[in-house]
């Protein structure tokens, strides 16, 4: 038999997984000292109550006969799907009930999309970014062209016309570095789309922390978009389903390429790849959109918020330059003392007792860069950054 040699091509070991080392080495080599996380993106609060109400309801409702669920269908119950429509509704965006697939998280439905599209075309991806879009790609053996992006252009990558790709990945709010595109931009890049009959993945989410006027929270917002772009965005960082699973994707009715409707073609993908989310999973995604749930879930929102801020202030006062924390729960800083981003890393465990993620792992631009998540407890986190500022002015001593 033959394997799938582009796994060769992968890094040994995932950015985490390193980091994870490094921690546990520090924590064996001195337990007495409190390590404080604020590297991996993983949210810290409970369930919304309506959330978990829901789930609760759904489970006693499986346990009778008449309300015992098995199979459902793999683009997802009706309830959610019209509740995911009602979501974008409200923000201005027209959606149809049979363009939204729930699934079980945009990670998931970011690698099987990639199925749609023949090995042969060229994908463009921001640097630095999330790097599974990456991976996705390695691993199906496509040609991989990068978008550096840098302080001088607010690590917000644009079209480069002199480039030519066929997939665009466009994260926004940007995970790591927090910057948020605008609907102008944006706009450049369905233009860009358009004109190289390319195809944009647009992963949104973290769109739910964006709240400054201008900014957009869907790529439907843009006029043209339907005809080019594909929106994956998951419920983990709005409602905390990190560990419950649940996600959704949109595909335009219109969108076309070579004849082929990426609707249809991404219904069949899942009708027989996927077996569906489960219907209690399902109930409590749909808790979320309630007015009952909406109110719980901004609660928890502003919870990181503040956190955000608390990081933003202590670096601050010691002179710090970072981008982020505003629409998004990521600070993104330039390491101080000129350090590379795993000196930095090393420094702050060492200093500190404080985790983040070393900004050269999401890819070449981020040298020289840190990430700070504000999904942590409140107290910790504002005892991280107690520690974070008083290790740094300790440098300029």
């Amino acid at each position: 038999m033959k394997m799938n040699q582009h796994y060769n091509e992968l890094k040994a070991s995932y950015l985490f997984v390193d980091i994870n080392h490094r921690v546990a080495a520090f924590q064996k080599a001195h337990p007495e000292r409190e390590v404080i996380r604020l590297g991996i993106g993983d949210v810290t609060r409970p369930l919304a109550g309506s959330v978990v109400r829901a789930m609760q309801d759904a489970v006693a409702e499986m346990g009778t006969a008449a309300g015992f669920h098995g199979y459902g269908p793999e683009q997802g119950y009706d309830f959610l799907r019209e509740a995911v429509r009602g979501y974008y509704a409200g923000r201005g965006v027209a959606l149809e009930a049979d363009e939204i697939f729930i699934s079980d998280g945009a990670k998931s439905d970011l690698a099987n999309i990639l199925g749609l599209f023949s090995e042969d075309n060229t994908v463009l991806v921001p640097d630095p970014v999330y790097p599974t879009y990456v991976d996705d790609n390695v691993t199906d053996g496509r040609r991989i062209v990068y978008a550096p992006t840098s302080e001088a252009n607010g690590f917000l990558a644009m079209p480069d016309p002199a480039v030519k790709a066929d997939i665009i990945y466009i994260c926004s709010p940007n995970n790591p570095t927090g910057a948020a595109y605008d609907r102008a931009q944006l706009k450049q890049w369905v233009d860009y789309a358009k004109a190289n009959d390319a195809i944009i993945l647009y992963d949104a989410a973290y769109e739910c922390f964006v709240s400054e006027e201008g900014l957009a929270r869907s790529i439907f917002e843009v006029e043209g978009a339907r005809d080019c772009a594909i929106e994956l965005c998951s419920f983990s960082k709005i409602a905390g389903f990190t560990g419950t699973r649940c996600g959704y994707t949109i595909v335009p009715r219109q969108l076309e390429r070579e004849g082929m409707s990426l609707n249809k073609l991404w219904l069949r993908r899942q009708t027989t790849k996927f077996n569906g989310v489960p219907y209690i999973v399902q109930r409590g995604a749909a808790a979320v959109f309630t007015p009952e749930g909406m109110a719980e879930i901004q609660a928890n929102l502003d919870y990181y918020r503040r956190n955000a801020k608390v990081i933003a202030g202590a670096l601050n006062e010691c002179g710090v330059w970072y981008c982020g924390g505003h629409n998004s729960p990521y600070i993104w800083l330039r390491c101080p003392g000129n350090m590379d981003s795993w000196t930095f890393f090393d420094w702050l465990l060492e200093n500190a007792g404080v985790v983040g993620t070393p900004g050269v792992g999401f890819g070449p631009c981020g040298e020289g860069y840190f990430r700070l998540t504000a999904f942590g407890d409140a107290e910790k986190t504002r005892i991280a950054a107690q520690r974070i500022r008083d290790a740094i002015l300790s440098l300029s001593k």
